[in-house]
This record gives C-alpha cells, structure tokens and sequence, in this order.
C-alpha cells in the first residue's frame, strides 16, 4: 500500500481584494474542470480496449457542524463551472450490517472525466457509528471501528490504483466558534445540531469527535473554518490541485494508464483436473434420485441462511454447462428469492468506472441472493487473454478481487466460486450440438468458435486465477467433468455443503 502523506491544514493568505484571486481562481478551475473532461478518450465496447487515462475526481467532505461546508460549496459552485460538478448529498441510512460502509455509496463514485463531491460519504456513517459505541444497536466498537477502516483503506486503494484521485478534507472550528455560531443559528434550522448524533452543546461530545477524526488516516487536509472567506478560498484550492493532479501525464510505454508497472508474476501449473476432465457417464435413474434430494435440501438451506446475502459464482469454459446447473438450483425457489446475472462485455458507459463498479451495483440486498453467470473474474481471463486490460491492471486484479471478497466475507456475505471444466473434445462436441439443434442454436456464436482457439492460453489463464484467488473465506471449488449430469449435481453438492457451514455457524453465533 502506499505511503499516506502527512497531515496537513489549507490556509493560504486572505486576499487583499475581495476579486482578483477569485477571478483567477475561478478562471483556473474551469480550465482545469474541462481539461479532465476532454482528457478521456472515448469510450468503444470491445475490442477496442484498452481505454488509458481513465481518471476522475472524488472529494469527501466531513468535519465539524456549522464549520461552512454547505457554504463552501455554494462558493465553489459560483467559481467553477456547475454542470462540471456533482455534489452527492443525501440523508444516513441505516447501516446494513452485512455489507462494508463503502457499498450504499457506489453509485455515487464520479466515472472517468467527472469531479464529484461526497458531502455524504462512508466516514460520515463510519463517525457516527463509533460516536454511538458499542453497546447502541446502531453503534460500533473500538474493535470494529478499526476493520472497518482497513477495509476502506482496501477500497480506497483499489479505486486509487484505477486511477481515481480521492480527496479528504476535514472542515474544522473551534469549541469557541462553535458555540458562537450556534448562538446566532436560525431556530428552524436546529436540527443540524444532530449530525453524528451528538449534542453541539456537548464539550465531551465535540472533543471525542475531534479525537476520533485523528484516527481516520493520516491522508486527511484539515481546513481552517474560522474565516468564512479563507475557508471558502482553501478549498476551491484544494479541488484545483486534485483536477490538477488528474491530468497530469503518468503513463508510460511500459506501465498502465494509473502509472503502475506490471508485476510479472509467475505462471502457475495448470491443476491435473483441468487437463483430463472425468469421462464417467451417470445413469439418468440415479441423476434424478440425487437431484430431487439436493434441490430439497439446497432450497431449505437457502431459506435457513437467515439475513446473510448469498453469491454464488460460476465460472467455466464456454459450454461447460453453467446455464443448465443454474437451472436447477433455482427450480424450486420462488423467483423472488434470487437474482441471476449473466455477466457479458461491459457497456460503454460502464467501460468509464472501475471494473468492479458493475459488480458492486449487482450486490444484492441483506438476506438477499445473486447467481452470476461469469462474473469479475473476467478482468483476470477474457480481459487478459483478449489483450483489453494491461498486464498491469490484470496482474494486480488478483489482490483488488481478494480484498473484495474478504470484505464481504467478514460482513457476512457467503460466497461460493465454481469452477466448472470439460475436456477440449468435449466443448467441441456441444458446439457443434448447439448448430444442430433448434432449441441450443441461440448459444452458440462464431465468437465461442473463436475463443477455441485461445484454448491454452485460457487454460493458462484459469490456472493463475485459481492459484492467485483461492483464499480461505471465498475458495474455488473446481468440478471437471464432461458428463453433464455429474456436474450439475456436483453444483449442487458444493452449494448444500457451503450452506451447512454457514447456517452452522450462524446457530453457533445465536447460541
């Protein structure tokens, strides 16, 4: 991870004119917002990829009540160009404790070219959990106050290494200044006394807040807020070195667009299940006496899984029988109860946010479940063998994807990977079935036919996701077989016993 700079406060010089700086202020602001729009290239679905320079700007603001950030944002938006600026503004919601603090705002994170304000973001709910304790309902301890900043750091970092610029600036007033202001405050507007869930009367309260926000990183800009014009100067600067620094070069011949050299891992041995998938044939009498007693079972598993959201991920060769295994987990659940995604190309509108960004907007709600049919695995396979990520970007996918995963994993969410694999002969009879027959020729197109023969490459491809991405909380479970009615009950097998382990441990917890 990278070295966080070090604290520090904005207060440059009030100016002598209430005019001239602001003017060049506001002339250098414009400049720098439409240089950051008309920096990105446009954007193509495949294979024109890949798309460099994708940067973009994301301020999150928080700090002390009544310190001006409404009002230095109103001042921002008169210096710059407002159709160029998203500010993100919203009331809390409630936590949802199964998922990281980061997850309700990604559909607020600015897509390459865009500057965007977070006047609510993840340390707004992060500081008001802690403020509450431990012991409240909607409260965090010490304990969890501190993973939950390890897992934003993660995520900050991701975003950071996609080549976001994340700015966090802290509007901070003093006790004395505090009470003043709300001394003169509107009587209808006392309700902003409420922000954090503290009492602006509180000494303790304010001063616990104010130790509390030291503990949120060293990368945090404190800006002085006991001058309404130098406040409001401070930080139109500061969101002037952030568009800066977003169109400065920083790709090279030999790094991707964030800057960032390839890491050159080494290959890893293709797995001897991959190489000669099973051949044995299972009777259709005993296929159907197994599967009637794993669907029973998996669909009351599901049920008793209580709040915790359930991902299952299939992977596979193409034809390797991902949609008929999906078929029969779902028959006997009613459709409400889960959603699938089938996972193809990005669109080009998502081709403008991180790779993950589409993902994280298919999560689904606590206690809710989602199939992906393919899924963000395709950054470390058709991305990397077709050529449309860097090595850079695919190589370092491997830890972004684990730190995802762990993420989920330590809120609750349970995850199953399947990995489903046939033999090359195998996948060449069931294309040529899917031609042949009526029902099946929609599933097959002269692309399948093309990425055949990328066989070994894909194979090589599968062997560093799994070696790289097998982790303990979110493992690969591979199947290899060719014989369908094998690997649908494998399918099957897998998902009742992962589900087991967790309602066990879930009993365990509620007893």
């Amino acid at each position: 991870m990278a070295t966080q700079p070090q604290k520090k406060t904005v207060t440059p010089p009030i100016p002598e004119t209430a005019e001239k700086i602001p003017l060049s202020l506001s002339v250098s602001l414009i400049a720098a917002q439409y240089a950051l729009k008309t920096s990105q290239p446009a954007v193509h679905s495949p294979p024109a990829l890949p798309i460099p320079a994708r940067r973009s700007v994301v301020i999150l603001m928080s700090g002390i009540e009544l310190a001006g950030k409404g009002e230095a944002l109103m001042q921002l938006r008169e210096w710059s160009d407002p159709r160029l600026l998203q500010v993100c503004a919203r009331a809390p919601e409630p936590l949802q404790r199964q998922y990281p603090l980061w997850r309700p705002y990604v559909r607020d994170l600015p897509a390459a070219g865009e500057l965007k304000i977070l006047f609510s973001n993840w340390y707004g709910d992060l500081l008001r959990a802690r403020m509450k304790g431990g012991r409240d309902p909607e409260g965090m301890s010490q304990e969890a106050f501190e993973r939950e900043m390890a897992t934003l750091e993660s995520f900050e970092q991701g975003l950071r290494d996609e080549g976001m610029i994340i700015v966090k600036c802290w509007f901070d007033l003093s006790w004395k200044s505090l009470q003043k202001r709300l001394d003169n405050l509107d009587k209808g507007l006392l309700h902003w006394q409420q922000l954090h869930g503290l009492d602006w009367r509180e000494r303790d309260q304010y001063d616990g807040l104010q130790r509390l926000r030291h503990h949120l990183g060293r990368d945090w800009i404190t800006i002085d807020s006991e001058l309404p014009e130098q406040r409001d100067i401070s930080f139109a600067h500061l969101v002037l070195e952030a568009l800066q620094q977003s169109t400065a070069p920083v790709a090279t011949s030999e790094s991707d667009s964030a800057g960032t050299m390839p890491i050159n891992l080494p290959a890893s041995d293709i797995p001897a299940a991959l190489l000669s998938p099973s051949r044995v044939r299972m009777e259709k009498e005993l296929y159907k006496a197994r599967l009637k007693r794993l669907q029973k079972s998996c669909t009351a598993l599901i049920r008793e899984r209580g709040n915790r959201p359930l991902l299952l991920v299939l992977e596979g060769m193409d034809a390797a029988g991902k949609g008929g295994a999906i078929r029969r987990v779902v028959s006997r659940l009613d459709p409400r109860e889960y959603q699938i995604h089938s996972i193809s190309a990005p669109e080009p509108h998502e081709l403008r946010h991180h790779y993950l960004w589409r993902f994280w907007k298919r999560l689904p709600d606590a206690a809710g479940m989602a199939i992906f049919d393919r899924s963000w695995y395709g950054r470390v396979l058709v991305e990397r063998v077709e050529q449309y990520a860097s090595p850079a970007e695919w190589q370092r996918a491997y830890t972004q994807i684990n730190a995802f995963e762990q993420q989920l994993c330590q809120h609750g969410v349970i995850i199953v990977k399947i990995w489903l694999a046939i033999s090359n002969d195998e996948q060449l009879s069931r294309f040529k079935a899917r031609e042949t027959e009526p029902h099946k020729h929609f599933k097959i197109t002269p692309e399948d036919w093309r990425n055949r023969e990328k066989w070994e490459q894909y194979q090589t491809a599968v062997a560093d996701m799994l070696a790289h991405t097998n982790t303990p909380v979110a493992p690969w479970h591979v199947i290899a077989t060719d014989d369908k009615y094998t690997a649908r009950l494998a399918v099957l097998e897998t998902l009742e016993t992962q589900l087991r382990r967790a309602v066990e441990r879930l009993d365990m917890v509620d007893g």
